[in-house]
């Protein structure tokens, strides 16, 4: 029984009781809601596109008939990714796109996320007008003379492809000389389907597929992180690969297996691909703030700027173009390239990470070496509704007031002199306080992130 609304889209379990979940009832009223926005700004097309999770099919058919009904025209790209139908909405020149994917949750959910016609995530504003046009159901359907049209295309797959191997930071040669043998966990999404074909494009002849069908039977839990890539890892280990590359269904979030088998961390695929990226173009950078401080490490070594923003894709792209950022993205795995697109790319990153190690000369474990060592401690405490879960953030902001504090996403403070950092932040969905602590090991870590929540049961008791 999960339903969650929020400004960027809708998602939630398929079944049950229309509100309660994911049904058709709630796909036709919240397409309905997002092509009626579309309509209000003169928009007529909509390009869409699909994970392979089992429910895609059905939830596709729901949102293209809907949307014809409301008079808009249809470009249907099937299995997709996110990054892709991101990249096609402004090539089509539509006025926006929705992405059928729930990213890393379970076989169980779906979710239609929301574009603008710059192929990015829409903003809170828009958001929380296609929730208010959904709430007041203020719909008006096209008569049958000014249905919309529909076309399916599959020619982005190679369109996509093409960009990343053309990217001027991206060396085609240099991997190619490298001779890398690669294992790819795609979690039977569509990540099988791009992945493989990407890594012929930039040269890769050994390819071992690990869960590259396309048939949405998660094989293990689909978030990217080092417990649920234990298949791969061994895979790596026992074939002898240069590495394993690991996407979510969706395929904007990108993790990488060392040649020894241990997870790179995904906090490192961003910080990486950025170390890489700053050596070619001298400039700034942008994560969340609960991203890893190693990022701000390298752009500062490199003589740029770090920028943290709030958590969220949307925010982040904000910041990154306030910043005038060469490259960005959030500690889970996302990396943003600007002069591809502003979205979350699994693609891009590996033509980077890519080019990066062949010109290295270097196993993939001694490039995660080199890169500033942190570990980020991931908690949370959970919260009867009752308690005002601002006030306690704010009496936390006042205890700590002698550190540098950010509080534009809940109160994050650092801790300079031991290269240290807590960020505590109220869930949008749950009674639930989020505890992120970084510090130099694990240990640290662990210790800053429960002194956090001794002092906050402290202020609850209070």
């Amino acid at each position: 029984m999960t339903l969650i609304k929020s400004i960027s889209g809708i998602r939630g379990t398929i079944g049950g009781a229309p509100g309660n979940n994911l049904t058709p009832v709630d796909v036709v009223k919240f397409a309905s809601a997002y092509g009626t926005w579309i309509k209000s700004r003169k928009g007529k097309k909509i390009v869409i596109g699909r994970d392979a999770r089992i429910s895609g099919e059905m939830v596709n058919s729901l949102v293209v008939a809907t949307l014809q009904g409301l008079g808009l025209d249809v470009i249907d790209l099937g299995l997709s990714t996110t990054p892709t139908v991101e990249i096609a909405v402004p090539l089509e020149k539509a006025a926006g796109g929705i992405i059928l994917t729930a990213s890393h949750n379970p076989a169980q959910w779906n979710a239609l996320k929301l574009l603008n016609e710059h192929g990015e995530f829409i903003t809170a504003e828009d958001g929380a007008t296609v929730l208010q046009i959904a709430e007041e159901e203020r719909f008006d359907f096209a008569s049958v003379e000014q249905l919309g049209s529909y076309h399916y295309t599959d020619k982005y797959i190679r369109k996509h492809i093409d960009l990343v191997v053309k990217h001027k930071l991206v060396n085609v040669k240099a991997i190619q000389k490298a001779r890398f043998k690669i294992a790819v966990d795609a979690v039977n999404s569509t990540g099988g389907i791009f992945i493989p074909q990407l890594l012929k494009a930039l040269g890769v002849k050994k390819i071992i597929p690990l869960y590259c069908e396309p048939n949405g039977k998660f094989p293990h839990n689909p978030e990217p992180l080092p417990e649920n890539l234990k298949k791969i890892s061994s895979v790596v280990k026992k074939e002898k690969c240069h590495l394993g590359i690991v996407v979510d269904p969706d395929v904007d979030r990108l993790a990488f297996v060392q040649e020894d088998g241990k997870a790179f961390g995904e906090e490192y695929t961003l910080v990486a691909v950025a170390d890489y990226v700053l050596s070619k173009r001298k400039g700034n950078t942008v994560s969340n703030l609960s991203s890893t401080r190693a990022l701000r490490d390298v752009t500062e070594k490199a003589n740029g700027k770090y920028v943290a923003a709030a958590v969220g894709e949307v925010n982040v792209v904000t910041a990154m173009k306030e910043a005038n950022a060469v490259i960005g993205g959030e500690g889970n795995g996302g990396i943003i390239v600007p002069d591809l697109h502003y979205g979350r790319d699994a693609l891009i990153g590996i033509g980077l990470f890519l080019t990066h190690l062949a010109r290295s000369n270097k196993k993939v474990s001694e490039l995660r070496n080199d890169l500033p060592s942190y570990f980020i401690s991931k908690n949370k405490i959970e919260l009867t509704p009752d308690i005002d879960v601002d006030k306690v953030l704010e009496a936390v902001r006042e205890t700590y007031i002698s550190h540098p504090i950010n509080t534009i996403d809940g109160v994050k403070i650092d801790f300079e002199e031991e290269k240290e950092w807590v960020h505590l932040r109220k869930s949008n969905t749950e009674p639930i306080i989020r505890i992120y602590a970084e510090s130099q090991n694990e240990k640290k870590a662990n210790a800053l992130a429960q002194r956090m929540i001794a002092a906050i049961q402290t202020i609850i008791k209070s």
